[in-house]
């Protein structure tokens, strides 16, 4: 416990000085309300089955992934320095979800997931960071992603590096906040206020957001990204 504070109070310092470096612009909600515009859905099982329907869909005001078949939804533009906030919830069952940052190319790992950084929304585990051919550095790295020699992108590797508090998701049914902060080559998570994961030396700075079809039924009730601005640029 006395580690995971530590880095916690490490990583709050960068916080600080990320705020002093940046100020946050207009503000967009990546979802209106109505329908998937502005978004694609990527999902494998219906490429040869037009039977098969898409995971993702409008119901009553919400975005919501079904969870299966699996797959992404994933936005049409690319985006770089932002920060995204999503109300989320599971709607039944606990179970497993997350939205990909700086997504690139498509099926690039099981021929499923995009090319991208994932965080983590699976339940009790939200914040935790997932390397999907990218790769980025938090404080700790062998303790919180396993020994060295094992570390990687791709197949079997070590690709999960666990998030630095527990228990900041509240009780199942309810809403919970995740903020992802993204500048330069850093990424910064809060669950519910609560400061989760940080790191720093990510592979890509720039790509789509993506949204996981993985198996649970997730609501959506926000989308918001606000661009953020180096000061002086």
């Amino acid at each position: 416990m006395k580690n995971r504070l530590t880095l916690i109070m490490i990583a709050t310092v960068g916080l600080g000085l990320s705020f002093c470096a940046t100020a946050q612009t207009k503000s967009t909600s990546l979802f209106n309300g109505k329908d998937l515009s502005g978004w694609h859905a990527d999902v494998p099982e219906m490429d040869n089955n037009p039977a098969v329907k898409s995971p993702f869909i409008v119901r009553n005001g919400m975005l919501v992934s079904l969870g299966t078949p699996g797959g992404h939804l994933i936005t049409d533009s690319v985006y770089q320095n932002y920060r995204l906030e999503v109300q989320y919830r599971f709607a039944g069952k606990p179970g497993n979800c997350g939205v990909l940052v700086h997504a690139s190319t498509p099926r690039a790992l099981y021929g499923m997931f995009p090319k991208s950084l994932e965080v983590q929304m699976m339940h009790e585990n939200a914040g935790d960071f997932w390397c999907i051919v990218e790769d980025i550095t938090v404080p700790d790295m062998e303790k919180r992603r396993g020994p060295k020699e094992q570390w990687g992108v791709d197949g079997d590797k070590k690709r999960r590096i666990i998030n630095l508090t527990d228990k900041s998701e509240k009780p199942l049914g309810e809403w919970n906040t995740m903020v992802i902060e993204c500048v330069g080559d850093a990424i910064k998570v809060w669950v519910n206020g609560d400061l989760v994961n940080y790191g720093t030396n990510c592979t890509t700075q720039k790509g789509q957001i993506a949204l996981q079809a993985e198996g649970s039924e997730v609501e959506f009730k926000k989308v918001i990204l606000t661009q953020i601005k180096a000061l002086g640029s």
